[in-house]
């Protein structure tokens, strides 16, 4: 499965998500009596004109990768000299003498997420060696009906996972071990990715391994458990989304076909 594909699948599941927690909160907003700020378009030309250095980034990305001139890594590598020259030379933010420290500050930070990813490696491949994915395969041949029944599963499975590990090493771990049992079932490869990232996205939202919920806690200074019950109807909101990418192929494979 090439990411090309799976970023284009993406793309109608993203924009469902992004109507339906803005629905919920319009609704939410007027529940609570909240006034609405009318859109000016003069500050949004300003806005879109004070950062039109910015804007280029995601022109940059798409055009560079899906008009085949640039790989992925290519593409990376062309953004991080993009944004280097505009911060360095244009806004002038970022001082020469002041990189070698920024340059070991994002190495302590890469470096503890590689440690995470290279257990997780070192995991499957120890899951792979000891046979697992076949083990599992004939276990879900003589228990699981139907692909609807190995959906629900999957889905409930992915949340647990997505409470007690974060995305990167879920993906690396878990995906060896469904993989097989999605060919079994007949489910398209690029839908099962979606599947997956839209079921671990909702970890961010669970405890004890939400991140988004510690960096609200932090950023607003706000007891966890308050947090909590905040987020909880977009938890909610984004759980139904899920389920209706899980059971309408159409809305990821729709741009592809």
């Amino acid at each position: 499965v090439s990411v090309k594909d799976i970023f284009i699948a993406g793309l109608i599941p993203g924009i469902l998500l992004l109507v339906m927690m803005s629905v919920w909160s319009l609704y939410q907003g007027k529940k609570e009596r909240i006034a609405p700020k009318p859109f000016n378009f003069k500050k949004a030309v300003k806005a879109c004109i004070d950062t039109k250095w910015e804007l280029v980034i995601p022109v940059l990305i798409l055009f560079g990768v899906f008009g085949g001139f640039t790989t992925l890594v290519e593409t990376a590598a062309l953004t991080v000299v993009y944004i280097f020259l505009v911060e360095v030379y244009l806004y002038k933010d970022i001082r020469l003498r002041d990189l070698p420290r920024i340059v070991i500050d994002c190495a302590t930070l890469i470096g503890g997420v590689l440690i995470i990813l290279g257990v997780a490696m070192g995991l499957t491949s120890y899951l792979i060696d000891a046979q697992i994915p076949i083990l599992i395969l004939t276990w879900a041949k003589s228990t699981i009906a139907s692909k609807y029944a190995f959906l629900l599963m999957l889905n409930v499975f992915l949340l647990l996972v997505g409470c007690l590990m974060d995305i990167f090493s879920a993906i690396i771990v878990i995906v060896p071990l469904i993989a097989p049992l999605g060919v079994y079932f007949g489910i398209d490869p690029v839908h099962l990715a979606i599947i997956f990232i839209a079921n671990l996205e909702l970890g961010f939202l669970t405890p004890p391994v939400g991140m988004n919920l510690f960096l609200a806690a932090y950023r607003f200074d706000e007891d966890m458990p308050k947090i909590y019950q905040a987020t909880l109807p977009f938890f909610l909101v984004r759980l139904l989304a899920v389920g209706l990418i899980t059971y309408i192929p159409i809305l990821t494979l729709g741009l592809l076909q």
